[in-house]
């Protein structure tokens, strides 16, 4: 009965179920640690034949409350919680990449995924190919190589806004028998689930929306459990892994296998582990997510019609206008909104950028998205200032570009915040 239910119902009530005299919301177990009564019952933990909690860096029963709740409302088969969007990130590559793999990225994406994927990775030996997601599929094609493991993609890229074509990337990464990486931070399952498009792995910064209040970081991976590792491709899934007395994922945990081996190894080598207080605040978030995401989208829609006619203004981007360029897109794929986060072009540039956001009163100047108050922020100076001025440009980035995310205040309000910091900028 809960696979119908609605997703602004599985965000309310999702997979906990209280017994008598529980509490109605799930608690903190905020321990390290879980009594058992014998050595039999932790060598089931210890050799995965027993799905209790282990140890808080591994399993939490808070932290998987959360766990089940975002695998139900993105339609996958599990979850694994992290202590960041970027470990999330670093997780669902390294999870089936080795030194020596490569990756097909979309060039499109957040700066810290781009420096990840850029830097870091090529350090480890994962080398990463940047497409532009504009691309015909022959063009993204020539990109491939036979050590290619994966194909990379946001929904909504960061900060440019284009909205991915799922059509095309789903074909893309079938054809090459590889899995398809979403991150979904900025759409949320709410108003895009992209493993019904084709997507096998699903990525949050939940540290955004999913929280939404500003208050916890952290990630999560949602596995689609619908790829076929079985392929002979992915030897980590399908080889014995002597760290665990020879077990083979597929074999043991068939679609879990490759969320399993997240957990129990990267998780258990790494240690990227949410604290059980966030966890316990992102399911809270992930309750009143579908009605922040539908005021986060009418807010941002009304914004960007007001600075579109604004003459200070000199570009508006904004997938939900019939303007830009992903419109079609984002009809298709993104039909309850367009998310809350929006791009503009000030005239005057650079030092109009740092009047307008010193004059803003209402919307912060502050290094986030996704929170319910709206921020403002300058990415070529903040989030961005890491790439090169060509690394930018391929990112979406111009010296010009004020990134706004707009919150859930009263639409009225912050258009006229605007208008006096616009005015301020011009003088």
């Amino acid at each position: 009965m809960k696979d119908q239910w609605r997703i602004e119902t599985q965000a309310v009530q999702g997979n906990y179920e209280p017994k008598p005299t529980e509490p109605r919301t799930p608690a903190i177990h905020q321990s390290t640690t879980f009594k058992y009564d014998s050595a039999e019952h932790m060598a089931k933990l210890f050799d995965l034949e027993s799905l209790d909690p282990m140890y808080t860096r591994i399993s939490n029963p808070t932290t998987g409350a959360f766990e089940e709740k975002i695998a139900m409302m993105e339609g996958g088969v599990a979850a694994l919680a992290t202590s960041s969007g970027q470990a999330a990130t670093a997780f669902a590559i390294l999870n089936i990449c080795q030194a020596g793999q490569h990756v097909i990225s979309a060039s499109t994406l957040y700066g810290g995924t781009y420096s990840l994927f850029a830097n870091t990775l090529p350090k480890l030996g994962v080398n990463v190919s940047f497409v532009n997601p504009e691309s015909s599929l022959e063009e993204l094609r020539k990109a491939f190589r036979p050590e290619t493991r994966c194909v990379f993609a946001e929904t909504i890229g960061n900060p440019g806004l284009n909205v991915l074509d799922f059509e095309k990337f789903d074909a893309l990464s079938k054809e090459m028998g590889v899995p398809l990486i979403i991150d979904n931070t900025f759409a949320t399952p709410y108003l895009c689930r992209p493993l019904d498009l084709g997507a096998n792995v699903v990525i949050h910064s939940a540290t955004k929306y999913i929280d939404g209040h500003g208050t916890a970081v952290g990630g999560v991976i949602v596995d689609g459990g619908n790829f076929d590792w079985t392929n002979g491709k992915y030897p980590e899934l399908t080889e014995p892994d002597a760290s665990y007395h020879g077990l083979r994922y597929t074999e043991k945990f068939a679609n879990l296998a490759y969320i399993v081996k997240a957990r129990v190894q990267y998780m258990r080598d790494l240690g990227a582990t949410p604290a059980p207080q966030n966890s316990f605040l992102f399911n809270h978030g992930l309750t009143t997510l579908p009605l922040r995401m539908d005021r986060h989208s009418s807010n941002a829609l009304a914004v960007a019609e007001y600075l579109e006619q604004h003459p200070a203004v000199s570009w508006v981007n904004y997938p939900g206008l019939k303007s830009h360029p992903s419109y079609a897109l984002a009809q298709k794929y993104l039909p309850k909104g367009a998310s809350g986060v929006l791009t503009f072009g000030i005239k005057g540039g650079r030092d109009a950028g740092i009047k307008f956001m010193e004059n803003c009163q209402l919307i912060a100047l502050v290094v986030h998205v996704g929170d319910a108050r709206s921020c403002v922020l300058h990415p070529a100076s903040t989030t961005h200032r890491q790439l090169t001025e060509e690394q930018q440009i391929a990112s979406g980035v111009s010296p010009d570009l004020i990134r706004l995310s707009i919150g859930i205040e009263h639409s009225a309000d912050l258009i006229a915040d605007i208008e006096h910091a616009l005015q301020a900028s011009q003088n």
